[in-house]
């Protein structure tokens, strides 16, 4: 059997795994990490979300800084704060017995950026960022990234249907040298295989994990055909057949978020909206709800759910279709993590048949219809 002990990572990083319950490496820990802790390389991994990415990276990460020097040796990027907070706090768990202190900082939006820099000027060996914010420190002179042996695309194409195209290619030409970088992604879009192209290694090693389909196989893939009014119905007769499950319900516009909430929470289920416009404050609040499980069911835009990462969760809804096949990626991937089982279900109108049917057929899977 494959142990952390076997796949090279240190006894003061092991002891933190078995605190933290992490026993058994995933498949993208074994594929990854004696790779990264081994070789100066560029690395592509292929992986959904909940496979276990922030260790496969994060361990080595860890194990390669040399903590009696005083700069900055490596730097995460990812899309959202949440998904920054996420990191930052995971790695830390893992420090928690390293015999020399390992220090980073957290950089996104939304927290005053004058706090941030002086922050900076404190020891600092790793840094966890959102695009956006990085650039921003970047171009006020507050951090030095000469010194960095390693960068990490987390998430690279939520990062790109995000908007951040530009920042990513600004912070990669500005940290170019003898740097690795070391890209994670659910899927594999032309702005993805771009970036490869330009900022990475021809001979970058690469790693693929659960892509038998580009969606997780434990996801059951359902669609009912509904009109009008039907389709709230055929919502509500869903959540009363599983009123123990939690999960997701995906609409694409702000207001599709809002007033779906409100008709939700009229019939007196238990339910939180998220959406692009909400404060930070609020958006906090409906997640601190949602993930200790005062709050069951989460209506969401596609952009608001960036960065979610909630354990247990039964299914996913698409109350409609996404625009794009990596959102439906994103949404399915929600659910069915870390070997678990969850429904993906599609409420479509007789003319969205042919786009769910395209769907489908890109992604190489199957969606069995159903009825309320």
């Amino acid at each position: 059997m494959t142990t952390f002990s076997s796949l090279g990572v240190a006894k003061d990083f092991q002891k933190a795994l078995k605190e933290n319950t992490i026993i058994t490496p995933t498949d993208i820990q074994i594929k990854a990490i004696p790779l990264l802790l081994k070789q100066k390389t560029d690395f592509i991994g292929l992986a959904q979300t909940g496979t276990g990415k922030t260790a496969a990276f994060g361990l080595p990460i860890l194990q390669n800084i040399d903590p009696t020097k005083n700069e900055i040796q490596a730097l995460i990027l990812s899309p959202t704060r949440e998904l920054v907070q996420q990191i930052n706090k995971q790695l830390f768990r893992f420090t928690k017995y390293a015999t020399t202190k390992i220090f980073s900082e957290e950089l996104y939006g939304g927290v005053k950026i004058d706090v941030q820099i002086e922050r900076l000027k404190r020891p600092t060996h790793f840094i966890v960022a959102t695009p956006g914010r990085l650039v921003d420190l970047i171009e006020r002179g507050a951090l030095d990234l000469t010194k960095i042996n390693t960068i990490v695309l987390d998430e690279a194409d939520e990062m790109l249907s995000m908007g951040f195209k530009q920042d990513l290619n600004r912070i990669l030409n500005y940290t170019n040298g003898t740097r690795n970088t070391w890209l994670f992604s659910a899927t594999m879009p032309e702005g993805i295989q771009r970036i490869i192209n330009t900022y990475m290694s021809p001979n970058a090693h690469r790693v693929s994990v659960d892509v038998d389909t580009l969606v997780n196989k434990n996801i059951t893939h359902q669609y009912a055909v509904v009109n009008g009014k039907e389709k709230y119905d055929n919502l509500v007769s869903f959540l009363e057949q599983n009123p123990n499950g939690r999960g997701i319900i995906f609409c694409k516009t702000k207001a599709g978020v809002q007033n779906l909430t409100e008709y939700l929470k009229e019939d007196e289920f238990s339910v939180g909206g998220l959406e692009g416009d909400m404060g930070q404050r609020d958006r906090d609040k409906v997640m601190r709800a949602f993930k200790n499980e005062s709050r069951q069911i989460l209506v969401a835009t596609d952009v608001a759910a960036r960065g979610i990462d909630v354990k247990d969760l039964a299914f996913v809804i698409h109350y409609q279709l996404p625009e794009q096949l990596e959102y439906y990626t994103h949404r399915s991937g929600r659910t069915a993590r870390a070997g678990k089982k969850g429904i993906s279900l599609a409420l479509v109108t007789a003319t969205e048949l042919g786009r769910l049917r395209e769907i489908e057929r890109d992604l190489d899977i199957r969606a069995q219809q159903v009825s309320f």
